[in-house]
């Protein structure tokens, strides 16, 4: 995977009452691009992160549909990635270069 790719595959970190109960059982939620694999997702968390990935589980959220002034609108789906890290490893966000 090229560098460029990396960058384009995390769009960020997920943060949800959901996600921070997942972070008690060591995981890490993150926005992902729509076409991300698991694979790709798994390199570039360990890659940006310097940190041990066991797995990845990935979800994919469909945009609700809201009633607007001009009619019906739709929000946008987004992809969410459950990223589950080796024991005793952990990612601090505000640590990041």
């Amino acid at each position: 995977m090229n560098e460029e790719r990396i960058y384009k595959v995390l769009l960020g970190p997920h943060i949800s009452e959901k996600s921070s109960i997942a972070a008690e059982s060591n995981q890490v939620c993150f926005k992902v691009a729509p076409d991300a694999t698991k694979p790709e997702i798994k390199k570039a968390v360990e890659k940006l992160f310097k940190v041990n990935v066991e797995g990845v589980q990935t979800v994919n959220i469909k945009g609700k549909t809201k009633f607007t002034k001009n009619g019906l609108g739709k929000r946008k789906d987004i992809r969410k990635a459950y990223v589950r890290l080796a024991e005793g490893q952990d990612i601090d966000f505000m640590d990041v270069e």
